[in-house]
């Protein structure tokens, strides 16, 4: 099959389970996978245009390309060696950096979603409208339950506790 698959990474369950469902299929279908980690100036592209810093632009694609290696790490144990990987860090938001890697109607554009919102997210609303191939939206795992981060939240230090070695 021609064309790649793009997927929008980042450090989030839905991110890191896209990253999963577009490695499987870039092997599947033999297709490059193309991972895209976009970031922005955490003030904003406005405030940085008017006061702008090099070092600091500088920094924040070093941390974008950190989480995307960690994103590896966490999603699949390492970068695979079974096919082509491209890795890009772009400066842009997530939706338009993601449409401008696609290059046809061809490739496979996968995104991560909370369960809750699938269909509501930025994102998912840009590329919706203008990616020019198919968009394949992966939930994230579903999270604990409001009874169980209850639970989590009144659990002291003892409560961890496990048992030491058995004396045998």
């Amino acid at each position: 099959m021609t064309g790649q698959v793009v997927v929008g990474v980042s450090d989030s369950l839905g991110g890191l389970a896209a990253l999963r469902a577009a490695a499987e299929e870039a092997g599947r279908s033999g297709r490059v996978l193309v991972a895209v980690a976009a970031w922005e100036p955490p003030e904003g592209e406005g405030l940085y245009a008017r006061c702008p810093d090099p070092e600091w632009a500088r920094h924040w694609h070093g941390e974008a390309r950190a989480a995307l290696d960690r994103a590896f790490d966490e999603a699949l144990g390492g970068p695979p060696t079974d096919m082509d990987v491209l890795r890009r860090v772009v400066r842009a938001r997530p939706g338009r950096a993601l449409c401008e890697t696609v290059t046809g109607p061809d490739d496979l554009l996968v995104i991560g979603a909370h369960p809750r919102r699938l269909w509501r997210g930025r994102t998912h609303r840009y590329v919706a409208a203008h990616a020019a191939c198919p968009l394949l939206t992966v939930p994230a795992p579903p999270g604990p339950s409001r009874h169980e981060l209850r639970a989590l939240r009144r659990a002291r230090a003892g409560d961890f506790v496990t048992a030491g070695p058995s004396a045998g």
